[in-house]
């Protein structure tokens, strides 16, 4: 079984924590971590700088299809930024933990 960790931005904690409390709900992810995070980028050619909220989700690879589609149906962006990353290395307590809390 392979494992997952998925990264989203919102532009407001409360979104955030909608969406997180949504996959957990539906036992998608084991985990949600939201951290204040600041935004340098660049949209429709303009330079900008925003204060956004991170979410990290931990859970099966398999999961992720299900998973993109809660956050882009529950996201105030235009395009949703939605990163998923190995787990390459973990103990295999906090693996057994993910199996647990996901479907």
């Amino acid at each position: 079984m392979k494992f997952i960790e998925i990264k989203f931005v919102t532009d407001n904690k409360e979104e955030a924590v909608k969406i997180g409390n949504m996959l957990l709900d539906k036992k998608l992810v084991s985990c949600c971590q939201i951290y204040p995070i600041e935004s340098h980028y660049v949209w429709k050619n303009e330079r900008c700088l925003t204060q956004e909220f991170m979410a990290v989700l931990k859970t099966k690879k398999r999961l992720f299809k299900q998973i993109e589609k809660v956050i882009k149906e529950n996201h105030s962006y235009e395009v949703a930024e939605i990163i998923a990353n190995p787990i390459v290395k973990s103990s295999a307590e906090f693996l057994d933990w993910i199996k647990e809390n996901t479907i």
